[in-house]
């Protein structure tokens, strides 16, 4: 008995320890205004000593790898605007959600800016024109490189959807070289994240040809199809001497002065430093164009940059934009951060590029196939759903509403070999058949049938000499024939910076990513040794928040 007892104590003892092991990957936080309780939505969040952190995401939420808890390590938090703060990890939990409160950088500020008025300021003009002209003295023009956390993905009223994730080292040869001609990118990891859900018609590429897929008012180049690519381009800080986006255009040029209008805001606060605030205002008829720059008032380094185009033909819901004048819906909108880094220059912490897009819904009434009857001498259609009495006025033909019926000849309209034809009668033989009898002499009407029989029993496509539309038609639960119904998304492409290094070593051609196609479309993976340093910063799924 007591071996037995010994056993079982053994064995409990094993499996509690067990279970005790088996704590979370990630601890998961979020960073809210202290006031107002709102998400601080690209707030940064740093290991102190390391150099790594991560952003947060548009619900103010990240997360941290639980190793850096284990080891008793704090974080920095810092966004635009709020003071600056540090926690100790072993003050947060890994079995819960943690909220942490940033509190408006009001009194630092106020002290600043009263001894800065003691001498002449600026105006918007000369603070934009002297914070360009110092590019090359801010930002860097040796190489460099920059690993850090890259996602693309859709939100609409249920969530993130499609989300694609990465984890990415950028090889930039400084800002005295064409981005797009001299950087390189190497892929650690790469997964299309299938905890969220997947819309494989979202995820096409944009489709202009037939418009199942498009920004309205607005082309977005493929650039090969890679998303990265997008999204570098879109860098107006970054590519200061070529066009990037309307209506900042070419920085070097001076068009960002000449397309808007521009006010001083208050000035504001980041890391200890003071900041310019400008706003950039542009208004059409069509359109309404906002923006803010962001430049430090001791050497007119950019900081931030960010800017959105609204489509004033449709009308925005959003109360907080109608709140600052902005009636029409968001076409694209661009944000861009810089923060100092090795020998005080300004290195990209992060870029997001946000569009919406219009996408085409298959029709649900549609025909699912033309078949003739040779010996009867008359077309079959058939449609995926029941038809339904209509009434509608087309050409001279008037038909009064529940009185018309699908055999309206004027509907069908066919050709063959460029020749109308004309129907004696059109019969609908069941809810979904119409039967269609071509108005024809027997000779000719025979030879049209045995020629379209003998091309369909060659895999001929008989579309080459039949052409033929079909209008007015509703289904019994009032979907109109071909017609697609139209969704808005919204679309987001993002990069965050991890970490930034100045002594990069660049690898093989054939290890680095092939610009001319998708990120997650057979792409060469190259994690290098310590690759458990870096981690993706996933989306909380709403009910894990």
């Amino acid at each position: 008995m007591p071996k037995l007892f010994l056993k079982t104590f053994l064995v409990f003892v094993l499996f509690s320890a067990s279970c005790f092991s088996q704590q979370p990957e990630f601890l998961n936080g979020k960073i809210v205004d202290s006031i107002t309780k709102e998400p601080v939505v690209f707030a940064t969040v740093r290991i102190i000593g390391k150099a790594k952190g991560v952003i947060t995401n548009m619900d103010g939420g990240f997360r941290l790898p639980s190793r850096y808890w284990e080891l008793g390590e704090s974080i920095e938090i810092s966004s635009m605007g709020f003071q600056k703060k540090e926690v100790s990890l072993l003050e947060l939990s890994l079995d819960t959600f943690n909220t942490i409160r940033l509190s408006p950088a009001i009194f630092e500020l106020a002290e600043a800016v009263v001894s800065a008025k003691k001498k002449r300021e600026p105006t918007a003009r000369q603070i934009i024109r002297r914070a360009v002209a110092r590019i090359p003295e801010n930002f860097p023009v040796n190489d460099f490189t920059t690993k850090g956390y890259y996602r693309d993905y859709q939100f609409d009223s249920l969530g993130y959807l499609n989300l694609n994730e990465a984890i990415l080292e950028v090889f930039d040869a400084g800002f005295d070289e064409i981005d797009m001609l001299t950087t390189r990118t190497r892929i650690y990891d790469y997964v299309q994240n299938e905890s969220f859900r997947r819309d494989t018609l979202a995820d096409n590429p944009y489709n202009y040809k037939d418009w199942r897929k498009i920004i309205d008012k607005v082309y977005l180049p493929a650039y090969g199809g890679n998303e990265f690519e997008i999204l570098r381009v879109h860098d107006a800080v970054r590519n200061y001497e070529l066009n990037t986006f309307d209506f900042i255009n070419e920085l070097s040029k001076g068009d960002m002065l000449r397309n808007h209008t521009l006010t001083k805001f208050s000035d504001t606060y980041t890391d200890e430093e003071i900041l310019y605030s400008i706003q950039l205002k542009r208004s059409e008829p069509d359109f309404t164009a906002r923006g803010v720059i962001f430049i430090a008032k001791k050497d007119f380094a950019i900081h931030k940059l960010q800017y959105a185009v609204y489509d004033e033909s449709k009308k925005n819901l959003d109360p907080l934009l109608q709140q600052q004048g902005i009636s029409g819906q968001l076409v694209f909108e661009v944000k861009t951060e810089y923060k100092r880094g090795y020998d005080d220059k300004m290195y990209l912490n992060y870029i997001s590029f946000h569009n919406t897009f219009r996408l085409a819904k298959p029709p649900k009434f549609v025909i699912k196939d033309l078949s003739v009857l040779p010996d009867r001498g008359v077309f079959v259609l058939r449609f995926n759903n029941a038809l339904a009495y209509v009434g509608t006025r087309f050409e001279d033909d008037v038909v009064s509403r529940g009185e018309a019926k699908a055999d309206r000849k004027f509907w069908y309209k066919f050709k063959y070999k460029d020749k109308k034809i004309k129907f004696r009668n059109i019969q609908i033989a069941n809810d979904s058949t119409v039967y269609l009898y071509p108005k024809m002499d027997s000779i000719p009407l025979n030879t049209m049938m045995r020629e379209l029989v003998a091309m369909d029993r060659e895999k001929i496509d008989i579309g080459i000499v039949l052409k033929f539309t079909v209008s007015g038609l509703q289904d019994v639960d009032g979907n109109s024939l071909n017609t697609s119904e139209y969704k808005n998304y919204n679309q987001f492409r993002e990069y965050f910076v991890q970490e930034v290094d100045n002594l990069p070593q660049l690898p093989a051609d054939s290890l680095l990513m092939d610009k001319r196609k998708p990120i997650f479309e057979r792409q060469p993976i190259y994690p290098p040794p310590d690759f458990e340093e870096y981690w993706m910063n996933t989306p909380l799924q709403k009910s894990e928040q």
